[in-house]
């Protein structure tokens, strides 16, 4: 595989960008325009109504982010002219249709004229999405942007944007493989992406026949998702959804050049702009704060396991060299597991410990305005464990409540239905989660390593586009890095 600079490749090129206020949408924008400030063009695909609303989300979702301050500094007042000769926005639903919802005829013949180069970013990364709106923007999504593509006559390449965990509850080496059409993960035959839909649409009409509340039919949604994955094998909505995205991209795209890029967790960036950005909470994230506010009391999972976590500028800069490396290659077979438990392995042990000496080092603090002292938590390693640990310290309870309850005429009432929902939402918390807390597989990657390779082969800006997970210090990162940027960005 042999292909030329990235920063030359971008000079005058025209991009389509989905799903541009998201996370690494808005890194990979900063990084073009950082980079290679003779772009010609990016359009970006956002959900609003009209420009007026979409130009209040530009500002206020994107450029309004620390993350541009590098563009900032460097612009300064011609910033926004150069913003504005640089960026079109696209009002637009990638859900929609071929299309991609976006009205104005004439903005769509331009982009279908001009485009070099699409990624689809649009996702909803909820585990327990509504069926019919992960289907909507995750599956027929991907087609919908795939027809959109093929109808640019100028197009180079198609990046798709998916996830590692495609692979669902696989363990040992899971490898950069496709999916057909209709494979499902447990073997079971009959997975049909048109029926599906089919299904949806039917599941609607029949709660609004019978005059279900929006609420009513929200929850119905929600519970579809995760029935309709474990069907074939996969454990939520979010990941189910996503490799039927990735089934049909593989399926349609004729002659068209496509990569697919399946990251891992992707957490804040490393180097660039800064490093620490973040935006948007992880699991990982979410129980790092919790110990460091003192209320987590116990850690579910194989705190020996392998947990893949990826910055996300590695993964924008893996899009990039992708986009190069595949752009005029129609027949290449691409995909990239980003990751890093095979090159570069990170324990939940770890994590406890970089949380630990953090949080010894940098104590929250408390509401009385006291400093939160941490220590190790009790790790229950396995479901029974935690079955038994809740039978004893919140089951009995609730037990006693409700015998209270009855013998004190309903007193304790709204004390036993609280502790109740909390409880059932723990629970269904962990059943979403527990796939990721005992996951057994780490992911291939040699198609990413190869590529990697080929570009310093073809000294290709590496230290400007790295993405090799062997220069992480895992340490360092989370302890000077990550951690600080959680707190900083999503935990003020």
């Amino acid at each position: 595989m042999e292909f030329g600079s990235v920063v030359q490749f971008l000079e005058n090129k025209t991009i389509l960008i989905t799903g541009a206020t998201g996370f690494l949408a808005k890194i990979l924008l900063e990084k073009i325009l950082r980079v290679q400030p003779n772009v010609k063009k990016i359009y970006l695909l956002l959900r609003a109504a009209d420009a007026k609303s979409a130009s209040q989300r530009l500002q206020n979702e994107i450029l309004g982010k620390d993350l541009f301050i590098l563009l900032k500094e460097k612009w300064g007042a011609d910033l926004n002219s150069f913003i504005s000769k640089k960026i079109v926005l696209v009002p637009g639903d990638i859900s929609y249709d071929d299309d991609l919802g976006v009205k104005d005829s004439d903005l769509r013949e331009e982009i279908w004229s001009q485009l070099d180069v699409a990624v689809n970013l649009a996702a909803t990364t909820n585990f327990y999405e509504r069926y019919d709106v992960a289907l909507g923007i995750n599956t027929m999504g991907a087609k919908h942007v795939l027809c959109f593509a093929k109808k640019c006559v100028k197009l180079k390449v198609l990046v798709h944007v998916s996830t590692a965990y495609v692979a669902g509850e696989r363990e040992g080496l899971i490898l950069e493989t496709a999916f057909g059409r209709g494979d499902a993960l447990n073997g079971v035959s009959g997975l049909d992406i048109d029926e599906e839909k089919r299904l949806v649409d039917q599941k609607l009409n029949e709660l609004r026949a019978e005059g279900a509340t929006s609420e009513a039919i929200k929850e119905a949604m929600k519970d579809m998702g995760i029935e309709r994955a474990k069907v074939y094998g996969w454990p939520n909505t979010y990941v189910f959804t996503k490799a039927m995205g990735e089934m049909l991209v593989g399926d349609l795209k004729e002659n068209l050049s496509v990569a697919i890029i399946r990251p891992s967790i992707v957490t804040s960036t490393l180097k660039e702009p800064f490093p620490g950005w973040v935006e948007g909470i992880r699991t990982i994230d979410s129980l790092a704060i919790g110990y460091a506010k003192g209320r987590l009391t116990f850690f579910l999972g194989d705190i020996t396991g392998i947990i893949d976590v990826i910055p996300a500028d590695m993964v924008v800069n893996a899009i990039a060299v992708a986009m190069v490396a595949h752009a005029n290659r129609p027949f290449d077979d691409a995909i990239y597991q980003v990751g890093s438990s095979v090159r570069n392995p990170l324990t939940y042990s770890n994590l406890q410990d970089f949380g630990f000496d953090y949080f010894t080092e940098n104590p929250w603090t408390g509401k009385d305005g006291k400093p939160v002292k941490v220590g190790k938590i009790k790790v229950l390693s396995s479901m029974a464990n935690f079955h038994r640990y809740m039978a004893i310290r919140y089951l009995l309870l609730l037990k006693g409540l409700e015998v209270a309850n009855t013998a004190f005429c309903h007193y304790f009432e709204d004390t036993y239905r609280d502790l109740n929902r909390k409880i059932k939402f723990v629970m269904k918390l962990v059943e979403l989660y527990r796939p990721y807390l005992f996951f057994r597989g780490v992911f291939d990657d040699m198609n990413t390593e190869k590529l990697r390779m080929a570009a310093e082969e073809s000294n290709i800006e590496t230290d400007m586009f790295y993405f090799d997970p062997k220069g992480i210090v895992w340490e360092d990162y989370f302890t000077k890095i990550h951690i600080p940027g959680v707190v900083k960005y999503e935990f003020k």
